[in-house]
C-alpha cells in the first residue's frame, strides 16, 4: 500500500494577502480577538499585547484542555503574545519599538483608555505616521453610553435581536 502524503490546503505565509503586515493587538474578550484571528489568518503577524499576570480575561474561562481554555483559543489562533506592563516605563519603551515597526493597532477597550495609558491615537501617530489605528467599542467613542461595555448579550438584548430565538410562546434563548 503506498503512503500519502498530507499537503496542508493553508497558503504559504510569504504569499498570504497581508504577508508583511505587522499588527499591534490590544484587544481580548471576542469582538477585538475575532478580527485580528482573521488578519493572522491571512498572514499578517499579529503580536497581541497582555496584561502581565493576568493576560486576556478568556484565558480564565472555562472549559480548558491540557490546562489552556478553549475559548482563548478559539479567537487567538495565529497570533504572538507579549505581555507588557503599559504603566512601567520599560513596557512603554518596548511598545514605541514595536509601534514604529507596526502597521495597524487594534484595540478593543473602553474609550479614553488608550489615552489614558500614553497610547492614544495622536501619540502614535507621532511615532509612526502610516499607522492604522482601529478602535473597536460597542457604543462608540462619544456619547452618553460611550463609557458602557460592549458585550455580547448586551448588544444582544439592546437590539431586539434575542426576540427572534427561541420558540414562539417562550422567552428568548441564547
Amino acid at each position: 500500500m503506498a503512503s500519502a502524503k498530507r499537503k496542508s490546503v493553508a497558503p504559504a505565509r510569504s504569499r498570504a494577502p497581508l504577508a508583511g503586515v505587522r499588527v499591534i493587538d490590544f484587544t481580548r474578550i471576542l469582538a477585538g480577538p475575532f478580527g485580528s484571528m482573521f488578519l493572522g489568518d491571512m498572514g499578517a503577524e499579529v503580536i497581541k499585547v497582555e496584561e502581565p499576570a493576568k493576560g486576556d480575561d478568556t484565558r480564565g474561562w472555562p472549559p480548558f484542555v491540557g490546562g489552556e481554555a478553549t475559548y482563548f483559543l478559539s479567537v487567538n489562533r495565529n497570533k504572538k503574545s507579549l505581555t507588557l506592563n503599559l504603566k512601567a516605563p520599560e513596557g512603554q519603551e518596548i511598545l514605541r519599538k514595536l509601534i514604529a515597526r507596526a502597521d495597524v493597532v487594534l484595540e478593543n477597550f473602553r474609550p479614553g483608555t488608550m489615552e489614558r495609558l500614553g497610547f492614544g491615537y495622536e501619540r502614535l501617530r507621532a511615532v509612526n505616521r502610516r499607522l492604522v489605528y482601529c478602535s473597536i467599542s460597542g457604543f462608540g467613542e462619544s456619547g452618553p453610553e460611550a463609557s458602557r461595555p460592549g458585550y455580547d448579550l448586551i448588544v444582544q438584548g439592546e437590539s431586539g435581536i434575542m426576540d427572534l430565538t427561541g420558540f414562539p410562546d417562550g422567552p428568548p434563548v441564547k
